[in-house]
């Protein structure tokens, strides 16, 4: 079984980004980016109603790291603190070795390939660090970037579901990928 410990906070830097801990004060960013028609038209939840809202969606992250469930990074370029994404590896079954990544990005920062850059840190984290066999990435099939941003980071298609959700009064489909873990320590069992 993982044993998992997000103290001190792990912080990921890549070419152009940085991925810190979320703090309370991103909870205006969340709620511009969580608010955006855009970026929640495949995610299939509730558009965030407020700051404050995301203010307590912020404290529920940080139980649900200190208990070791999830990880979530806030994604910041490497010239201003400022919100622009989230990541994080979620659904973590310790007795399985496995994690699902989640990610979302604020619109303006869209197709400049930051988010491949985030996910490639998370999957070196995931699988390094937290000892991770797979993850996992579930998405709307309608959701093409998100689909060819998971593809292009070996991500490999292992299920659809057909209207496997309710939301809204509608059936949704979902489409599984996930990534094995190439170095993993339990190959050899």
């Amino acid at each position: 079984m993982l044993r998992l410990s997000f103290d001190p906070f792990p912080v990921l830097q890549t070419s152009r980004l940085i991925l810190r801990r979320m703090e309370l004060e991103d909870a205006h960013n969340m709620y511009i980016m969580r608010s955006d028609d855009q970026v929640m038209r495949y995610l299939d939840r509730p558009k965030a109603v407020s700051s404050e809202e995301m203010v307590n969606k912020i404290k529920q992250i940080y139980n649900d790291t200190e208990a070791g469930s999830c990880i979530q990074w806030t994604i910041c370029t490497l010239d201003d603190n400022q919100l622009i994404g989230n990541i994080c590896i979620w659904n973590i079954d310790k007795n399985h070795h496995r994690g699902e990544l989640g990610y979302m990005l604020r619109r303006e920062y869209h197709s400049q390939g930051l988010m491949m850059e985030a996910i490639k840190e998370v999957i070196q984290y995931g699988f390094n660090v937290m000892n991770l066999h797979s993850l996992e990435g579930q998405v709307t099939p309608k959701n093409i970037p998100s689909i060819k941003v998971l593809e292009r980071n070996g991500f490999v298609r292992e299920a659809y579901y057909r209207e496997n959700y309710l939301y809204e009064g509608k059936f949704i489909d979902t489409a599984v990928y996930s990534l094995l873990n190439k170095k993993s320590l339990y190959k050899s069992l």
